[in-house]
């Protein structure tokens, strides 16, 4: 993409980067296709019945589009009928059953570079010609849209409420055309609909919206009897469907969907046991759950259940859920702590008086924690009205301190949780592996009784002893988290990772435990050998692990962290009055920013929310958003981004987009979601591990099984007691289990791709490149091409002086003197112009001694003013310049022009008075 400003930003989008399908490369038939004229009739012979399918298109620009799309189908066997609406975003096609689908018509389309998805299929073998409805076309200017991320927010939640038949938005044109069922809605209602989203909506037309082409409506509006008729005299055709049957295969229409945030996960195993638990739930569709993210997107349909129900039924399943987001909402959420509160009576006052005002959706206060949830529609109501008429009631309100977007990104908590469990596994660790290597490597006391040293009995001895103290604090301080956490994954009849390290320890612990009272018990001449070592060892590897692996967390979290901090804190309200003047100024948290309030940004500042600027002149970097290192110059009447910092100069600006509709948050968000996105080989690696637990015990009972038989069977113990051939046995066969039990762990097959994915889009988006989740990720290695539609060239992101010409000068400079002077001036410069005049001095003067700068002083959009003193000083340094001497009209190139660089051409408008030695 290419901004105005000439940065380069790349979108990564799978629909760009899959590989074409088997339908692009299936040869087009040999006959011409179909004229214009000649729709109606097909070449096609067909004995079945037909079927139509009704496809929505993006992505279509112009009539050309719509032409490609129709001769192109219309040319492949199977297909008796294309026909596509520009304006309505959507096509109708009629095939032959037997050779297609109404998915494959829709991949086919989507194979042409267009974004089609099937919304419903009619089947039966006539369908009549029939008119239009009277259809109404709404024509809005719509003020506020900042990017094209606004325009796809206005016609996605537009696009679906009932009666409404298609939403074009033009960004440049700041217009949207809505064409709708005037039974259904009226303009005005499409207007408030819009205006309620944030933006500044305003009715231009309202007209009968013209037939151009086929007839496309949504399925709840359509009749209930179809038939088909084709007419080879006309060329205008015009279709229309019935009802869809029950058997429709789409239905999207009343879906929609919400974020959780999970916590308690811990590989890839917790992932597929969610997702296959909520899957089969009634009224989902499908879920997708991010390990590193901690978040499940849920796509549902609200009549069957609900967003509460879900998070009961993630916490019911041993994990924490919240509710993060919900997209098809329009409305906004914030939370306040109340004082005052006595009684249930204070809580139901608070929550009539609240709802009651216009623009309020809900309103829900807890008495146990004192906080009121609160959603309202910004464009009518604002966090500061709500606090207002709490406190009107007589009781006191104040912001929430909750930033759950952060917490979410932060795993210190996990990381020093399972520092300590490896710090307390690590002190009786150590003494247990000392123990080892003196008792059992050296003096082998297991094999050698005489060299143990009895304690009560024979059948206790000092190392076992010493062994069984040491591991028991382990087993229970440091295994706590595995116990806990294995017995809600047991509850639900699923295993993970937790319960295969709970198997290897408590299967040795018990054991030694056991057979060290069989041997008490029945006096045994020796101490018997044990597997107290295996808890201690075991937990402390497993423990750092965690403890590394929550690191890693942290860390693929922190571009996304650095991202959100771009986000202002606070902002400066202002009042004003009829002639503009200050009359208030105070500084409010940046939740409590209203749309239409006036805000105050000095130098230096961050713009704290998407805004107008109404007055004041200076220039804003806005490089994290666009790209481009060049400040841009913001007067009144710019549109500033929130996030932007502001160089020189004070702005006034009006809020217009605030809180989740902000530009930056929009962006966070296309991050998390591109973040929770699955790339398909995650999708096979946690299909994996779903099976990996269950297969790896299997294969630790066969194992232990395995070396029985083998021990038995072996010459080894023949020579041994009873006893001590058990035993030896015994020990190698829990070895081999247990070392089976203890190496397999399906975390590495969950966290490499998501990882990986994190990484990839954090680091992208602070560098200005979106990328739309793993699956172009993946697919990336397999481009040979990319273009990019750029006019010019491809830019470094930096300007270079590149020329320079002499002119005429009353003053007579020399031209070594007037690059010092230039390079003097700008180096008190952060423009960045100014830097490239500086560096290209400093490198043509061959590194001077710059020249006195005072009164320095910068005018936004006209240059900077200074004093220069001490030229001549500076100038005797100068020996010798890296480049010709130029003379009057004579131009020097400093770089070839065939190199790919943005190449900047600046030729300053100096304006001196010399006075001594001083410019």
């Amino acid at each position: 993409m290419t901004n105005e400003y000439g940065a380069d930003r790349c979108l990564l989008d799978d629909s760009l980067l899959a590989p074409r399908s088997s339908a692009t490369t299936r040869k087009r038939d040999s006959s011409p296709s179909p004229s214009h004229s000649s729709i109606g009739k097909s070449s096609n012979e067909t004995k079945g019945p037909l079927q139509t399918a009704v496809i929505s298109i993006k992505g279509m620009t112009c009539h050309a589009c719509v032409n490609n799309i129709q001769d192109t189908m219309r040319s492949r066997p199977g297909i008796h009928l294309c026909k596509v609406s520009l304006d309505d975003a959507e096509g109708v096609v009629v095939f032959d059953p037997s050779l297609w689908t109404g998915m494959s018509v829709a991949e086919s389309i989507d194979d042409m570079g267009f974004e089609a998805k099937l919304k419903y299929t009619q089947e039966g073998d006539h369908i009549s010609i029939g008119t239009s409805p009277t259809r109404r076309k709404a024509s809005i200017s719509i003020k506020g849209m900042v990017c094209h991320a606004c325009v796809n927010n206005i016609q996605d939640t537009v696009s679906k409420r009932d009666g409404i038949f298609s939403v074009v938005v033009s960004l440049e044109e700041e217009k949207g055309d809505v064409v709708f069922d005037p039974s259904i809605l009226t303009a005005e209602q499409v207007v408030e609909a819009v205006d309620d989203m944030g933006f500044e909506a305003k009715l231009l037309s309202c007209e009968v919206a013209k037939n151009g082409g086929a007839i496309l409506k949504s399925p709840k509006s359509q009749p209930k009897e179809s038939s088909a008729r084709f007419s080879s005299k006309t060329e205008m055709v015009e279709v229309s469907m019935g009802e869809p049957s029950e058997n429709v295969e789409f239905g999207n229409e009343n879906l929609e969907k919400c974020t959780l945030a999970v916590e308690g996960m811990t590989c890839a195993s917790c992932v597929q046991y969610i997702e296959r638990n909520i899957a089969k739930l009634r009224g989902v569709q499908s879920v997708v759950v991010a390990l590193i993210a901690g978040k499940a997107e849920i796509n549902y349909n609200p009549s069957l259940i609900s967003v509460e129900k879900l998070i009961a039924e993630m916490t019911a399943l041993g994990y924490r859920a919240s509710l993060i987001d919900s997209p098809f909402s329009a409305f906004n959420k914030i939370h306040l702590t109340i004082g005052g509160l006595n009684g249930e009576a204070d809580v139901n006052r608070i929550e009539s008086h609240v709802i009651s005002k216009t623009g309020v959706e809900g309103c829900n206060v807890s008495l146990a924690t004192s906080l009121a949830t609160v959603e309202f529609s910004p464009s009518v109501i604002g966090p500061r009205d709500l606090i207002s008429v709490i406190e009107s009631l007589g009781y006191t309100a104040e912001l929430a301190t909750r930033d759950d977007q952060m917490k979410r990104l932060d795993h210190s908590a996990e990381v020093r949780k399972w520092r300590t469990t490896f710090l307390v596994s690590l002190i009786f660790g150590v003494p247990v592996m000392l123990i080892m290597i003196v008792f059992h490597w050296i003096l082998h006391t297991p094999m050698h009784p005489e060299n143990q040293t009895p304690i009560i009995s024979p059948a206790l001895s000092l190392d076992n002893l010493l062994l069984l103290l040491l591991c028991t604090p382990v087993q229970v301080i440091g295994g706590r988290y595995f116990y806990v956490a294995s017995w809600k994954a047991l509850k639900h009849g699923t295993a993970n990772m937790d319960v295969l390290i709970v198997l290897a320890t408590t299967i040795a612990f018990t054991y030694s435990i056991l057979v060290l009272l069989i041997a008490l018990v029945l006096r045994w001449p020796s101490s018997p050998m044990t597997f107290f070592d295996v808890p201690p060892m075991l937990i402390v590897f497993i423990s750092l692990g965690r403890m590394l692996e929550h690191k890693a967390k942290g860390k693929t979290s922190e571009a996304l962290s650095r991202l959100m901090s771009l986000q202002a804190k606070e902002a400066t309200l202002i009042t004003m009055d009829n002639e503009g003047r200050v009359t208030s100024e105070r500084g409010i948290s940046i939740e409590l920013v209203q749309r239409n309030d006036l805000i105050k940004v000095i130098p230096g500042a961050k713009v704290p929310v998407d805004g107008i600027v109404v007055n004041g002149q200076s220039s804003a970097d806005e490089s994290f958003i666009t790209g481009e290192s060049m400040p841009v110059v913001k007067k009144p009447g710019s549109v500033v981004i929130g996030g932007s910092v502001n160089q020189k100069g004070v702005l006034i600006i009006q809020a217009t987009l605030v809180g989740q509709d902000s530009t930056l948050a929009q962006i966070v968000r296309l991050v998390e979601e591109a973040q929770t996105n699955k790339a398909p080989i995650q999708q096979m690696a946690d299909r994996i591990a779903g099976y990996f637990v269950p297969c790896v015990i299997f294969l630790a009972l066969l194992t232990l099984v395995a070396w029985i038989v083998i021990g038995y069977m072996s010459k080894k113990y023949e020579h041994m007691t009873p006893t001590g051939r058990f035993e030896g046995v015994m020990k190698v066969a829990f070895e081999a289990a247990i070392t089976v039990l203890a190496i397999a762990c399906p975390c590495s097959l969950g966290l490499a791709t998501p990882t990986a994915v994190m990484v990839g889009t954090g680091i992208g988006a602070t560098n200005g490149i979106l990328i739309k989740g793993g699956e172009p990720l993946e697919t990336v290695h397999k481009v040979t091409t990319v273009i990019f539609d750029k006019t010019g060239t491809i830019t470094e992101g930096r300007p270079r002086v590149i020329s320079v010409l002499t002119l005429r000068s009353p003053l007579d400079i020399p031209l070594k003197m007037l690059v010092l002077i230039c390079g003097s001036a700008e180096s008190q410069s952060e423009h960045p112009i100014g830097g490239a005049i500086t560096a290209f001095a400093k490198q043509w003067l061959r590194d001077p001694t710059w020249a006195a700068v005072s009164r320095f002083h910068v005018s936004a959009g006209h240059g900077v003013s200074c004093q220069i003193t001490g030229v001549r000083k500076s100038l005797d340094s100068i020996t010798q310049v890296n480049g010709p001497v130029l003379s009057e009209g004579e131009e020097m190139v400093i770089s070839d022009s065939s190199v790919i660089h943005k190449q900047v051409s600046c030729m300053p408008t100096l304006k001196m008075k010399r006075e001594d030695d001083s410019y």
